[in-house]
Order: C-alpha cells, then sequence, then structure tokens
C-alpha cells in the first residue's frame, strides 16, 4: 500500500472514531459508564480501550521499542482515568493529529521495521501494514460499541468503510 492509500485508510479510521464519538454524545450520559455484560464492562472501557492500543501502535510505528512503549502505557491509562466522553475525543483527536502527522512526514512506505515482543517474537512490517492493523483493530472494537449501545437499548453508529467513501465523495 502506497502512502495516499495509507492515508485513506488512516483518515477512514479517525472518521469512524469521530462517528462513533459523535453518536456516543447523543445518548443519554449515565450509558457511559453503565455495567454490562459484554466484550467491555462500560462504553468507557471501550473508548478508553481503542485510545490505548492506538497509542501503543503510534509509538511502535514511530520507532519505539516494546520495553519503550511498555513503560509508557502506564501514563497513556493514568492520562484515560476518569475522562468523559468529550475529554475522552479531545485525548484521541490530538493523538491521531500526531499520528496523522508522522504518516505525513514518512517518506518510504515499502521498508519494512522489525517490531520486537517477548512472547511473539520478531515481526518485520511495513508502517502500512501497521495502519491496517490500527484500522483492524479500531473497527473491531467500533463494532463492540455498537453491539453494547444496542445492548443498552440504542441503535448503534455505522461507520463502514462504504460509509466513509459516500460522505467523502
Amino acid at each position: 500500500m502506497d502512502k495516499k492509500e495509507t492515508l485513506k485508510l488512516y483518515d477512514y479510521h479517525v472518521w469512524a472514531n469521530g462517528k462513533t464519538f459523535d453518536h456516543a454524545k447523543g445518548l443519554p450520559a449515565e450509558l457511559y459508564h453503565e455495567q454490562i455484560q459484554s466484550v467491555f464492562p462500560t462504553l468507557y472501557d471501550a473508548f478508553a480501550h481503542i485510545y490505548i492500543i492506538d497509542n501503543v501502535w503510534f509509538r511502535a510505528v514511530s520507532g519505539k521499542s516494546y520495553e519503550e512503549t511498555v513503560s509508557e502505557i502506564p501514563g497513556v491509562m493514568e492520562e484515560v482515568k476518569g475522562k468523559c466522553l468529550e475529554e475522552m475525543e479531545q485525548l484521541y483527536s490530538s493523538l491521531a493529529e500526531r499520528f496523522r502527522s508522522f504518516l505525513m512526514e514518512k517518506e518510504d512506505y515499502a521498508s519494512t521495521n522489525s517490531y520486537t515482543h517477548p512472547a511473539l517474537g520478531t515481526l518485520h512490517a511495513t508502517a502500512s501494514e501497521i495502519v491496517q492493523h490500527v484500522v483492524n483493530h479500531g473497527t473491531y472494537h467500533r463494532g463492540n460499541l455498537t453491539a453494547m449501545i444496542r445492548q443498552l437499548g440504542h441503535k448503534g453508529a455505522s461507520t463502514d468503510y462504504i460509509y466513509y467513501l459516500y460522505d467523502r465523495r
């Protein structure tokens, strides 16, 4: 995948997260922390998870080692602790700007970088492949959020890629 395609895919991720935040802001505020039996115990936990993992992969694709990334994640977890939906959205927007700026400045999308994990070994992947993973991970968990919102008695947000394409035409 070239730079243009990678940026478009990442833009879809940001767009879909934005749609999910916008939809959630239209729900009763108490639903954000309401405990339910699902993949995550609350909507807050699902939003926090997406943000934390986007941080992990931003650090990795930016060249930080596994050890550096792991040492910084407790700070990210503290950053989201107790945040309301609007504050979480601001955190995510700031991260998305940094991630996108990194992708814009990156010149070589064909070369591979090494990502070492103590249990999984070493992965050799391009920045585009990491972005693909970030987008897939976000899509999976936005699906969880939609299911959770439906479980709470409300309609979910439509964030399929085709809606992004229609929105961007």
